[in-house]
């Protein structure tokens, strides 16, 4: 989930109920940040689940290494998925998932696309996939890193997390020539129930209650908005699971809901993962897995619709190459 600045009308409805960690009003200190890092636990497997399945596809795509986080006692190599046909020619095509760790179709919807469709962009594009940028997060089942840092708040230069530094020093190389950036995201139930009250004590603030929406949403870049191909995407996912509605204030998790199942952020300015390159049709994916007119499996196949219909588009609607160049 991408967390969004709470209207008026919200902020009004603070809950001061204390985090457990942390004095309220206070931001967190060093000794706060080890207190919530002594409390984290590994509930599932980077290697079992993600690296296992990234080695199956080996003799089908070219897999590099493009990073390690070196998180004591453990360390976590992070993998990408390329186009063994790799041209110069080709657009550019980035899939990443697992930016926030937690979010888990992310993860397993970028592998489950390249392993089942992949093959069908074979010589129309060039394909590059990070299915997991954040490993400590999916073990932890957490949106930050080990420093208590969101990596989709820091997809900008010096950046804070080696999670987010990592992946644009990866992309660098082809990042003028990227066509289509599909970030793979959820917005669950514990967004409310723990990651936004923790984010409100990390940062010294009141926690302000937000609505979780019953979903699929996108978000658009509203610097440089693209409604037609949001739209591509949404009508491809309602086929597999149902499109968030608007709220009462007519938003969607704080912002305004600009066609249906779509919101804008100014991606580059907030450092996040979508605004990495200067792709003309970029877009973040939200599932909602917590919803019960949805499961875990739609959930992934959502994500893979969502990336398959965004190349579709793009591959329709090419910029000329004087903007792609």
């Amino acid at each position: 989930m991408v967390f969004h600045e709470q209207t008026a009308e919200r902020r009004n409805m603070t809950i001061n109920a204390p985090y457990p960690i942390g004095t309220p009003g206070i931001p967190w200190g060093p000794t706060e940040v080890a207190t919530w890092l002594s409390r984290q636990t590994v509930k599932r497997a980077y290697e079992a689940d993600v690296l296992r399945v990234v080695d199956t596809l080996r003799s089908r795509y070219d897999v590099v290494q493009y990073g390690c986080l070196e998180y004591h006692p453990r360390t976590y190599p992070l993998f990408a998925i390329k186009s063994r046909a790799w041209h110069d020619a080709l657009p550019c095509v980035l899939v990443s998932g697992g930016v926030h760790g937690y979010e888990t179709s992310g993860v397993h919807g970028a592998l489950q696309f390249v392993d089942r469709h992949g093959a069908a962009y074979e010589g129309r594009i060039n394909l590059a996939v990070a299915p997991c940028v954040s490993p400590w997060g999916y073990e932890v089942v957490h949106r930050w890193n080990v420093d208590a840092i969101d990596p989709n708040r820091s997809f900008r230069d010096d950046s804070p997390a080696p999670e987010s530094a990592a992946l644009m020093r990866f992309v660098a190389p082809f990042r003028h020539r990227v066509l289509v950036h599909v970030d793979l995201h959820e917005t669950t139930d514990t967004d409310e129930s723990e990651f936004r009250p923790a984010l409100a004590a990390r940062d010294g603030v009141p926690y302000v209650p937000g609505e979780i929406p019953d979903g699929f949403y996108l978000v658009d870049d509203s610097e440089h908005p693209q409604p037609e191909f949001q739209q591509a995407v949404i009508a491809a996912v309602a086929r597999i699971t149902h499109i968030a509605a608007a709220d009462h204030c007519g938003e969607i998790i704080g912002s305004t809901m600009v066609a249906p199942g779509v919101i804008r952020y100014p991606l580059k300015q907030l450092g996040l993962c979508a605004g990495i390159t200067d792709a003309p049709y970029k877009t973040t994916t939200e599932v909602y897995p917590d919803s019960p007119r949805a499961t875990q499996a739609q959930c992934n196949q959502a994500q893979v619709a969502a990336v398959c219909a965004a190349i579709d588009y793009a591959l329709g609607h090419r910029p000329n190459a004087r903007v792609m160049s």
